[in-house]
């Protein structure tokens, strides 16, 4: 694998690993703000290329129905990936900036790994489904469910967890019999670029079933849910690119699967253990530096106990120091840009406007002088009617706000325009499991159960998407159904 050799990435087109029409733009080290390379800089006729070679190889080829080569292409995928994994992990860290521990899970070696659920799902699946014998309208017919690919599928992707998401959207829209274009954010352009090397040298890909397609302009991008070739856009990202992405997809009634933000709730129950629950809830905040849609970034705590939680959180998040990704121990890393380093910084200022306060952190650090750091900081003396208790933060960042007993923290989580996930820490098992019934979320967390798995669906209710991604749920999303009726004898 040549990819971090030469510094240089190229697209994938209809099978063919070439430049971008606009040249190449420059990507950056957010640890170190070292210039890392160039990436190919496609244009809307590299996008449009892209798109024809999808619909035509799926249109004209037997991928769709064949699922024996599916199955065989995505475990060499895996395979090839698995093959190259250290350095694919050291580009993930330079270019990512994630912390070298999580390159062992979510970063890479576990959606690398689960690319063997969606192939053990084609390979599996109840394609048809015999509906029976019946006499409706009193014709007798046989009847049958079949499942079938949607079509192309447009997929755009965020730059904070990229190996994750682009293998959750490659491998069941693939497995499926779709074929696919890519998008990758601009911020990340390697961790899909070198998937079109891989596809290349190691695997029987069809030409046109995959085409990355890299851009400086995000409306490249665009041009995915605009386009009448594509039958289906998923799309990963903030609340309102979604809010977009489902607009543009309208004129033409394309499918549409939408993970979008979050703001979740680590609810607290009275008779938890506080330091190990508000310990837990730091930890997570700080990890990646908070850059993760699912964090919860809201810690609910009784009112009661609400000192002795922040300073159990205080005492967790001073100690996780922002830190060079390559080290071993470092659980929080940088922001990804210094655009975004920015954007979480105004919010800082933002919580002391409104009159909140720092129990540690808010700022920089000045140990750091370069690189996109910010301290994990924990806000204090907030409601959850304050702007950084009700608005996606993305960054290390952790609210805390006190609850009058479990109706009213159910309350508190429920009152936010997401429902991705959260979380709920207590003594007693079945009252946890009636606070967990009640939150509006797509995922639960109790006592530190972990929901994320190649198995199971992720997705959130209200403005956090639409749609199911992962497990048998996510692979189906990628599907159509069609009812066939014989006349029977």
């Amino acid at each position: 694998m040549a990819l971090l050799a030469d510094r240089e990435s190229r697209l994938l087109i209809d099978g063919e690993l070439r430049a971008g029409e606009n040249g190449a733009f420059g990507t950056v080290n957010p640890a170190t703000e070292e210039v890392l390379g160039t990436a190919a800089d496609a244009s809307a006729a590299d996008m449009g290329a892209a798109i024809e070679a999808a619909r035509r190889a799926f249109d004209d080829t037997e991928w769709s129905r064949n699922t024996a080569l599916r199955v065989r292409c995505i475990r060499q995928l895996r395979e090839a990936m698995q093959a190259n994994i250290e350095e694919l992990r050291e580009l993930t860290i330079a270019e990512v900036g994630a912390p070298r521990m999580l390159t062992s899970g979510g970063q890479l070696e576990g959606p690398v790994d689960d690319l063997s659920f969606c192939a053990d799902t084609a390979e599996n699946f109840s394609w048809n489904t015999d509906l029976g014998f019946a006499r409706p309208q009193g014709m007798p017919s046989n009847r049958t469910i079949a499942r079938e690919a949607v079509g192309v599928v447009g997929a755009i992707t965020p730059w904070n967890f990229p190996h994750q998401i682009n293998l959750a959207k490659i491998g069941p829209a693939l497995a499926a019999g779709n074929t696919l274009v890519l998008k990758p954010a601009p911020d990340t352009p390697w961790a899909a670029a070198v998937l079109g090397e891989i596809i290349t040298e190691h695997t029987d890909f069809p030409p046109g079933v995959i085409n990355i397609v890299t851009s400086s302009d995000h409306g490249v991008g665009a041009l995915l849910s605009t386009d009448p070739r594509v039958d289906m856009v998923s799309f990963t990202g903030s609340t309102a690119t979604g809010r977009a992405v489902m607009t543009d997809a309208a004129a033409t009634i394309k499918k549409v699967f939408l993970e979008l933000g979050g703001k979740s709730a680590f609810i607290v129950l009275d008779d938890a253990d506080l330091a190990a629950a508000a310990a837990m809830a730091a930890f997570t905040t700080s990890m990646h530096a908070g850059q993760g849609c699912a964090i919860t970034t809201r810690l609910v705590v009784p009112r009661a106990s609400y000192d002795d939680a922040v300073a159990a959180a205080a005492a967790t998040m001073a100690g996780l120091r922002p830190g060079d990704p390559n080290a071993k121990g470092t659980v929080c890393g940088p922001l990804i840009s210094a655009r975004q380093r920015d954007r979480v910084q105004s919010y800082l200022d933002l919580a002391i406007a409104e009159g909140g306060s720092f129990a540690c952190g808010g700022g920089r650090p000045a140990d750091r002088p370069t690189g996109f750091f910010i301290e994990p900081t924990l806000i204090t003396g907030l409601t959850n009617d304050a702007r950084v208790a009700r608005e996606e933060i993305f960054g290390p960042v952790l609210t805390v706000i006190a609850h009058g007993g479990d109706d009213d923290a159910v309350r508190i989580a429920n009152d936010s325009p997401y429902g991705l996930s959260g979380t709920v820490f207590g003594g007693d098992p079945q009252r946890c499991a009636n606070v967990a019934a009640r939150l509006r979320v797509g995922t639960v967390n109790i006592n530190g159960g972990v929901w994320y798995a190649a198995d199971a669906p992720f997705g959130g209710y209200k403005q956090s998407g639409v749609g199911r991604e992962m497990g048998l749920a996510g692979f189906e999303e990628y599907t159509e159904i069609k009812v066939i009726a014989t006349l029977a004898p």
